[in-house]
């Protein structure tokens, strides 16, 4: 998480003000779905070398800390990006998806926090009522977190990612569409 940390604090603000934008999203989720099915098709031939956490080496947890570094451009899943790294550094998909889930937690707490921080500093801090529902929205999406991580982990036991990169192709098509549309609409 370290990567992700330091260079994501680094540069916020820079790719909130640059990069934040329906082009840059749509393109990551097209891209993204492109190589979801392309390195699909490059793992069915391979063995995995490692298929539980304690087979992954501290230099393949950096290399897949760097792949999660590029989560940072918006569009960019952070879980598809290790899971990428994951599978290209040779872990199964179930490794690389379950290693993806746990490095959500720092990764989420921190840029949670950041928000939350800019938040307070900009507004002045938070009323009874507001708090309540961010504690209530954090404990609901909490719990259907670990609801969709369960049907998610076992969908992967059974099938490729194949169908996940047609989605964000799709969806990164629809994205473009709609924008071009709206923008020779006006």
């Amino acid at each position: 998480c370290l990567p992700a940390a330091v260079i994501g604090l680094a540069f916020n603000d820079w790719i909130e003000a640059h990069l934040m934008n329906y082009v840059v999203v749509a393109l990551m989720l097209i891209i993204y779905g492109v190589l979801f099915i392309i390195i699909e098709n490059y793992n069915k031939t391979r063995t995995p070398s490692a298929t539980k956490i304690k087979e992954i080496t501290w230099k393949n947890a950096l290399y897949i800390g760097i792949f999660q570094l590029l989560s940072i451009v918006p569009g960019t899943s952070r879980s598809g990006a290790t899971i990428i790294g994951g599978i290209l550094l040779g872990c199964s998909r179930e490794l690389a998806s379950e290693y993806t889930f746990f490095l959500a937690i720092p990764v989420m707490f921190g840029a949670s926090g950041i928000k939350l921080l800019k938040f307070i500093k900009v507004g002045g801090g938070f009323t009874g009522m507001e708090a309540a529902m961010l504690i209530v929205g954090c404990l609901v999406a909490f719990v259907v977190s670990i609801i969709a991580i369960k049907f998610l982990m076992g969908y992967i036991k059974k099938n490729d990612f194949k169908v996940f990169g047609y989605y964000r192709i799709i969806l990164g098509v629809i994205v473009l569409g709609y924008f071009a549309a709206s923008g020779f609409l006006k």
